[in-house]
Order: C-alpha cells, then sequence, then structure tokens
C-alpha cells in the first residue's frame, strides 16, 4: 500500500522500537539493508493482513454463490469494506507508534470481531481470522493473550467444522473436536516460542556479561602490566641495595679489617723504630703483608667471587688459618675445634661462615681484650653451627652503640649474612662475661 505524503513511512534509522517493531542501523540512500528474520516479520505485520484479507474475499467470492444468500453476500461486503478500512487505519497508526497496549487492543479485538463475523457469513474468511495466530503477542498486553489464542480458535474450529453455527450435533462434536485441537496446539507453539524468546534473552544477557568481563578482564590485564612494571622496578632498586650492602660488608670485613691491623702494625712500628729495629722491620712486612691480602680481598669482593682463604682449602681448613692468623697478630691464645663429621659444603654457606668468623674475631680483637677465644664448628645433619666465644670484657646487649661507633657492619653485617642464606646469627654477652656469638646456617653439601 502507498501511503499518502501527510504520513511518510519512516525509514529504519527512525522507525519507533518495541517488542514487535525492531529497529536496525541506518544504511545510506541507495544501499539494499541485509534481509533479517525481524525485518521479514516486519514486513509481514504491515503488508500481510492486506494480502490475507483479499485472499479471503476471492476465494469466498468464488463460493459464495453455493453457500451465502444475497443478504449475506451485501452484509459480507460491508464487513470486509470495514475490515478494509481498519487496516489503512492501523497502517497510518502503527508506523508512528510501538503499539500502545489500548490501541493494539482495540485493533486486535476489531479485527477478530470482523474476521469472526465473516467467517460466520462465509467459513472460506477463517483465512483471515488466522492473522490472529500471528500478532496477538505484540498487539495484546501478555495476560490477555491466552484469551486471543483460545477466542481465534474458535473461529477457526468453526470453518474447519463447517461452519457457524454447527448444523447439527455431529457438527458440534466436530467443532468442540477441532476447537481443542486449535487451542492446545496454539498454545503449545505460543509456550515454545516464548521459551525460545525467554532463550534468545539470556542469550543476549549472557553475551553482554561476557562482554562486560572482557572489559574487566581487559582493565585487570592493563593493572597488572602496570603492577609487573612497577614490581620490575621494584626489584631492580632490591638488587641494587642489596648489591651495595653487600660490597659494604665486603668492604668491611676486607679493607676495613686490613687496614685496622696495617694501622696497628704501623704504630708498633712507629715506637720500636729506633729502640728494636729489627721488631720494626717485622711489623712492617707484616703492614706489607695485610695490604697485599687486603688488595686481592677487594678485587675479589668486587667481583663477587669467594675470600681467598678459600682459594685452596675447604672451610674447615681456611677457618682454622683464619683463627691461627688472627691468634699471631693479636698475641691472644685461639683454639679452632670441628665436631661431626666435616664434608665440603656450597661456597656461599663457606663464605658465609668465614665471613661471619672473621668479624666476629675482628671485633674480639678490637673490642674485647680477651685473654683466651675459641671458635668451634659442627657439623650436624642439616645444619651447620659456627660459634665464637672470648672471655673478654663483654658489653650489655640492650645498652645503645657508643656514640663513637658509626653504625658499621658488625652484628648486623654477620646477622644480614646469614639471613641471605636463611640462617640466624645469635650474641649473648654481659660486661664482665665475655662474648659469645653463634650463627647457625643450613648444610648445603658441595655438589
Amino acid at each position: 500500500m502507498t501511503l499518502p505524503p501527510s504520513s511518510p513511512r519512516p525509514s529504519v534509522a527512525t522507525r519507533p522500537t518495541g517488542p514487535a517493531y525492531p529497529t536496525g542501523p541506518a544504511y545510506p540512500t541507495g544501499a539494499t539493508a541485509p534481509r533479517t528474520v525481524e525485518d521479514r516479520w516486519e514486513q509481514f505485520h504491515r503488508y500481510g493482513p492486506y494480502a490475507v484479507l483479499t485472499l479471503s474475499v476471492l476465494v469466498g467470492g468464488v463460493a459464495a454463490d453455493l453457500i451465502m444468500s444475497r443478504t449475506e453476500m451485501y452484509a459480507a461486503g460491508v464487513l470486509a469494506a470495514a475490515a478494509y478500512g481498519l487496516q489503512i487505519w492501523w497502517g497510518r497508526t502503527r508506523p508512528r507508534t510501538a503499539p500502545a497496549a489500548t490501541a493494539g487492543t482495540v485493533y486486535y479485538t476489531a479485527r477478530t470481531v470482523l474476521a469472526f463475523a465473516l467467517t460466520w457469513l462465509n467459513p472460506f474468511f477463517a483465512i483471515y481470522a488466522a492473522l490472529g495466530y500471528f500478532d496477538v503477542e505484540p498487539l495484546l498486553p501478555k495476560r490477555f493473550v491466552r484469551a486471543g489464542l483460545l477466542t481465534t480458535a474458535v473461529t477457526l474450529a468453526g470453518s474447519q467444522s463447517g461452519g457457524l453455527p454447527p448444523a447439527s450435533l455431529m457438527n458440534w462434536v466436530a467443532f468442540g473436536a477441532l476447537y481443542l485441537i486449535n487451542a492446545a496446539l496454539a498454545l503449545f507453539f505460543w509456550y515454545v516460542g516464548m521459551r525460545e524468546e525467554e532463550k534468545a534473552r539470556i542469550q543476549v544477557e549472557t553475551i553482554a556479561e561476557l562482554e562486560r568481563t572482557n572489559l574487566r578482564l581487559e582493565e585487570a590485564m592493563a593493572e597488572n602490566a602496570a603492577l609487573h612494571a612497577q614490581l620490575l622496578v621494584q626489584a631492580r632498586e632490591a638488587g641494587v641495595d642489596d648489591e651495595r650492602r653487600r660490597l659494604a660488608a665486603e668492604i668491611h670485613d676486607t679493607l676495613a679489617q686490613g687496614l685496622t691491623g696495617i694501622i696497628a702494625q704501623l704504630q708498633v712500628v712507629t715506637s720500636t723504630r729506633d729502640t728494636d729495629p729489627a721488631t720494626a722491620r717485622a711489623h712492617l712486612d707484616r703492614a706489607a703483608a695485610l695490604a697485599r691480602h687486603s688488595l686481592g680481598e677487594a678485587r675479589r669482593s668486587v667481583h663477587n667471587l669467594a675470600p681467598v682463604a678459600l682459594e685452596h682449602d675447604e672451610l674447615t681448613g681456611a677457618l682454622e688459618k683464619t683463627v691461627a692468623t688472627w691468634a699471631e697478630q693479636h698475641r691472644v691464645r685461639a683454639d679452632f675445634t670441628v665436631t661431626g663429621t666435616a664434608e665440603p659444603v656450597h661456597d656461599e654457606v663457606a663464605a658465609t661462615l668465614l665471613r661471619i668468623a672473621g668479624e666476629a674475631l675482628a671485633n674480639a680483637g678490637r673490642h674485647a681484650a680477651a685473654s683466651r677465644v675459641g671458635v668451634t664448628l659442627s657439623f650436624m645433619d642439616d645444619e651447620l653451627t659456627l660459634d665464637v666465644r672470648d672471655d673478654g670484657r663483654g658489653f650489655d646487649l640492650a645498652a645503645p652503640a657508643p656514640a663513637s661507633r658509626t653504625g658499621g657492619f658488625g652484628l648486623g653485617g654477620m646477622r644480614a649474612r646469614a639471613e641471605r642464606i636463611a640462617g640466624t646469627v645469635e650474641v649473648e654477652s654481659e660486661p664482665g662475661g665475655g662474648t659469645a656469638v653463634s650463627a647457625r646456617v643450613p648444610l648445603v653439601r658441595q655438589t
């Protein structure tokens, strides 16, 4: 049907939306939009009633002389004209707004009444009445859909049983049976359609939820990427800090201790060079040896190599030489003892215990004023224990460090070294009662 200029047919882009009037994207002028199921139903709802009504008029007209009187023909003509008028009114109203509850109900009810009356006059007009099965849901409120289907089934069953009203008892029986079949099929297919529509709605909601989930995942991935970058920066900073602490500890354990020994030897040289040149020469040689040893240790520390004492000896031999050298330098009795079954240990474990022993002995030489020192290395099933004890003046563990101390790498450095290989360092001391340093580390055997 061609609509008048005063009521132009809206384009796809401007068509009103609603349950029975799906909208789609607009296409440029001259372009052909792809036909979807919704588009085909839209075309059927718009033009189908005209085609079905015309078909009913043609078929009914062919059989009119056989089943209709002249008066019934006139009445059918008037009703058919009213049906065309109803369709023209609805065709003008429908594109502008989606069928509201009132408008859709009025149109559906009027068409159903006209179709029933036409079928009463001529059973072939049931073709027109069958439209009530196809657009009952978009036109009627949901609570009236069943009533619309059951009402349409009355008209169809009457036509199929021989016309309305049934002429005989057999026709009434046939009408009842056909009505039950029509009603059951209409309600069944309506229920199936409702289920399919619900599945489609759930699918759309699921897709929307998946899109939201994907968006959240993308946001989480972006956040994780930022956190990963931040962790990399922190890891680099931690690595730099750890390397700085390692170098500082190595410098303290090598250069600082070596320079302390050199200073002590040179002080002896200064006091004896005039009175005892031979003793001064001996101490000067020791100072030179300490300088060479410290230089070698410094080079190895920079390259993160094992202490020089471990180049040719295992841990037990290196500790024994370290204790003997310290005893000779400080002229203090120092005993070294090994308990358990000695065995080769991992280089990192050996270097850590050797450094801890060197620091403990250096502290004893500088601060303890001890007359005897004992160093014990104990091999156990899965643990190594290093104990360094002296009988010196001791100190109060709870007392703050003296102001002259600069917070070096003494006890703190020993603990840091042990913790680096999952070990611990404990210190016991009291004023006048000497000091005991105990380091416990995992026994990691040399592979």
